[in-house]
């Protein structure tokens, strides 16, 4: 099935979605692509964010900017996410999960990319919109929808069938 068509399913049905790709085998090559389109993702959506703090305070220019979130957000953010996932596997076995490092990788960076078009949401009404409860409440859905998945798709992986 196509990524696209796998984001749209993931919210309707995140675990079938999640139980799909731990059937198809453990697939690194896989996992970190999906965790390097959803930072990429994230990458454009945080664009408009940056141009208008450019416009603001052109002290720093936007491609000192551009820079700068691409670092953290294609460089720094892929290694904590990775640290990320192993905690939460360790945690969910402190709590009984039966789980692999590898579901546990895949649930975080699964998730991720299926929330990546709330987040370019949230970029686009930021930059444009600027501070203010338009801001917040799509930054506040779109964290929500983050959890809600990543939650589903570890539940699955620690806890489901295939564990």
């Amino acid at each position: 099935m196509a990524v696209t068509t796998d984001i749209v399913a993931a919210w309707r049905r995140p675990r079938a979605v999640m139980r799909r790709h731990l059937a198809q085998g453990v697939r690194e090559d896989r996992a970190l692509v999906y965790l390097m389109l959803a930072c990429g993702l994230v990458f454009v959506g945080q664009w408009p964010v940056l141009q208008r703090a450019a416009l603001a305070d052109p002290s720093t220019p936007l491609d000192a900017r551009l820079g700068g979130a691409l670092m953290g957000l294609l460089f720094i953010a892929p290694l904590a996410a990775y640290a990320l996932a192993a905690i939460t596997h360790l945690l969910a076995r402190a709590v009984g999960g039966r789980g692999t490092g590898y579901g546990a990788r895949l649930a975080l960076f699964w998730s991720l990319l299926a929330a990546s078009p709330l987040w370019l949401l949230y970029g686009l009404v930021t930059g444009l919109i600027g501070p203010g409860p338009a801001m917040t409440a799509t930054g506040a859905v779109a964290f929500a929808g983050f959890v809600v998945l990543w939650v589903a798709a570890l539940v699955e992986a620690e806890w489901g069938p295939m564990a």
